[in-house]
């Protein structure tokens, strides 16, 4: 089985009267990309700063990197390193002083400290710009020094909490590029987004924070299919094979003027064999078949909606 970066379980925290977090329970495999999404408010900032030792659950366990949480708060901050939704960048100094400092802060030999400063600077294309200041740098210059600083102590697992808001198309898309190289390097990822197209891309699991719950968590597809309105389209060039299909196929709805069928489906492998024995059976040739299922957008409007059911997929 494949070990897990981080475990929690019944994870609580309120402020006041205010319940941000009630009773959460998270496992990410190591070497993975696990996604947190959630509107605004729902708790995401908040859980990152509890693994991250920024501030303390007031129930609940976890253990992270292997240490727990409450006991050895200080084994966990070794083991971690966190990029927060606003720059750790200090604009003043250069870029290269920006990682010399991580480095001191590290503990980190003179020479070391200059070793891993070049080498970090060069991986992350900021070489050029080292020594200037990083008042200077572009916003995507900047989240990829605050990426590049964090890694300066070698963290087994990175928290990064929305990593790419402000940023432009092209940057969030060499982010993605970084975040991916990261974890085929071993490094787990545990990333907050306010972009549901981010987390479908990079996300090896997803779980949907909403009122302080998980909502639901799984896979990008698996989440997509707890979501209805997803279909086959069946198209077909020759009438006769479509209204063949369309007499024998009667729960499914019809396009006449496209010689299309739909018919409700999860989009699973089994659904989709089922259709496709059906049709060799019956001789019947469609020309064109299509499986829509519902986007992230769809699932997450339907698990933060008040008014839906919530429903967990492990």
């Amino acid at each position: 089985m494949t070990s897990l970066a981080i475990a929690a379980n019944g994870l609580r925290k309120s402020y006041g009267d205010k319940t941000v977090l009630d009773g959460v329970d998270l496992a990410v495999p190591e070497g993975t990309v696990f996604s947190l999404l959630g509107p605004n408010g729902a708790g995401k900032t908040t859980a990152v700063k509890i693994l991250s030792t920024l501030i303390t659950a007031d129930g609940g366990q976890a253990q992270v990197a292997g240490h727990d949480l409450a006991a050895d708060p200080q084994a966990v901050r070794a083991a971690i390193g966190v990029t927060g939704q606003f720059s750790a960048v200090d604009g003043l100094i250069t870029g290269e002083e920006n990682m010399l400092l991580m480095a001191d802060l590290h503990h980190l030999s003179k020479r070391e400290g200059r070793q891993v400063a070049a080498e970090l600077l060069e991986r992350f294309d900021l070489t050029e710009a080292a020594h200037k200041p990083a008042s200077t740098y572009s916003g995507g210059m900047k989240r990829r020094l605050d990426i590049a600083m964090t890694l300066v102590g070698s963290p087994r697992i990175i928290f990064l909490d929305e990593p790419t808001t402000g940023l432009d198309p092209r940057s969030r898309h060499n982010m993605w590029q970084i975040i991916r190289e990261l974890v085929t390097g071993g490094t787990t990822v545990f990333l907050t987004t306010q972009y549901l197209e981010e987390a479908d891309e990079l996300a090896d699991r997803i779980a949907v924070l909403n009122d302080g719950r998980i909502a639901a968590e799984g896979t990008a597809d698996e989440l997509k299919r707890i979501v209805p309105g997803g279909h086959v389209r069946l198209r077909f060039t020759d009438p006769a094979a479509y209204h063949h299909a369309a007499a024998a196929l009667r729960e499914a709805s019809r396009d006449d003027d496209s010689l299309a069928l739909q018919l409700p489906s999860d989009g699973s492998q089994r659904e989709l064999r089922s259709i496709l024995d059906w049709l060799d059976s019956a001789g019947i040739e469609a020309d064109e078949l299509t499986v829509h299922t519902p986007d992230l957008d769809d699932v997450f409007f339907a698990l933060t909606s008040p008014a839906q059911p919530k429903e967990n997929v492990r």
